[in-house]
């Protein structure tokens, strides 16, 4: 570790090590890199314990473009972050699509303006009404379903840590430097800030500083003198077996069933031979940043009598395993903060996701990149979810929330 560097990134988790590759692999950046890590085991972090998904389903065309250069990425990962002497990184990418369901006339009305905002963006996404959406998944029951919306392609799940792992394997070859210590204070110099101060002591002069530190977002801000309303909040995935398994029985994607989202936001795609499965929590409050119980009635008392209902595949089941992770949640709007401080303008958020750090990560790690090498976007425009909306109170709206 050196005494200076031009970039300290908090946070080397799949935001951070992203902005760190996309600055490292920047033919126009020459300049050096430093991400620090607490806990180099990864083994809290919201990205290891995420469903690692991704989908273009969303209701503002940012949102969509985002996942459409993810997905593509995503794709492309194994050859892009090939590093020598090593084998290619394969994040098993299950195109296996999203499906979600509405059985009102709000929800089918939500589904139809986001159609629009999709097809318009050229997502793969089609509406399907209760003849096409049973002939498709046979064992749902659809009688109450007054309209469904399913990618067809570029949506699915993939591997977490591959992703992560991936990220910083190919930073590290392109020169980066990775230490395990934590960011206990950060300095500033009137509108500027000028380096951090380690828990193991040590100071490091920084050019520019980046907030990837996920749902401590808010404490590293603080440091700095700024706020970002970004807090941990709790969500709990159950992995079961199934005993009579209705994958394979789908007529699309090769038999494969899809990420399906019920209209009361219980969600479940397959796993291997298992299923994943979630549900929004009754009540959601902000957790400590310890907090990792999984909140154990969850399955009993929302997943399963929903899934039950949906399918009779899905009533002889059994949780095989849970864990509870945290989403980095934005409680102004639950959408991404990606850019500048307006005053401390070597101050750089990437924070929010609200469960969409992993989908989101490549974009948000090229925009962020983007903003330190040449002042200003240069792919996609990520000003709309920029960090002005916060200090204005202006809420950047998503409608199709999980």
């Amino acid at each position: 570790m050196k005494a200076s560097y031009d970039v300290v990134i908090v946070g080397g988790a799949v935001i951070g090590s992203a902005v760190a590759y996309f600055l490292a692999s920047n033919p126009d950046f020459n300049g050096s890199v430093l991400v620090v890590e607490r806990d180099p085991t990864y083994r809290y972090a919201s990205t290891s314990l995420s469903s690692s998904s991704i989908r273009v389903q969303f209701s503002n065309p940012i949102n969509v473009k985002i996942s459409q250069f993810g997905s593509a990425f995503i794709r492309d990962f194994a050859r892009t972050m090939q590093v020598a002497g090593e084998a290619a990184p394969d994040l098993n990418f299950h195109q296996g699509g999203y499906l979600f369901l509405a059985n009102t006339a709000e929800q089918e009305q939500t589904l139809r303006e986001n159609h629009e905002v999709q097809r318009a963006c050229g997502a793969d996404v089609v509406l399907w009404g209760q003849e096409d959406l049973h002939r498709a998944f046979p064992h749902l029951n659809v009688d109450d379903i007054r309209l469904a919306s399913y990618g067809q392609s570029g949506e699915g799940w993939f591997s977490n840590t591959g992703l992560m792992n991936g990220f910083k394997a190919k930073a590290r070859e392109l020169g980066v430097d990775y230490i395990t210590d934590e960011v206990v204070a950060i300095s500033r110099a009137g509108d500027r800030v000028t380096g951090v101060t380690l828990k193991s002591g040590a100071s490091v002069q920084a050019g520019a500083v980046v907030n990837a530190s996920g749902p401590r977002a808010a404490l590293t801000a603080r440091m700095a003198g700024l706020d970002v309303p970004v807090e941990p909040r709790k969500r709990t995935l159950f992995v079961f077996d199934c005993a009579k398994t209705p994958e394979g029985s789908a007529t699309v994607n090769g038999g494969r069933l899809p990420l399906m989202i019920d209209p009361s936001g219980v969600f479940c795609r397959p796993e291997g031979r298992f299923f994943l499965s979630g549900a929004p929590p009754l009540e959601d409050p902000a957790v400590d940043w310890d907090d990792f119980e999984p909140r154990w009635t969850e399955f009993e008392d929302q997943i399963w009598p929903t899934l039950a209902e949906r399918s009779p595949a899905f009533e002889a089941i059994k949780v095989v395993n849970q864990w509870a992770g945290h989403y980095d949640f934005n409680s102004l709007d639950h959408n991404l903060i990606v850019g500048r401080h307006p005053q401390v303008t070597n101050f750089v958020f990437a924070n929010g996701y609200s469960g969409h750090g992993l989908q989101q990560g490549p974009a948000a790690g090229r925009g962020v990149a983007e903003l330190l090498i040449y002042g200003a976007y240069r792919t996609l425009d990520l000003t709309e979810v920029g960090y002005e909306r916060i200090l204005e109170g202006r809420p950047f709206l998503e409608k199709a929330v999980i």
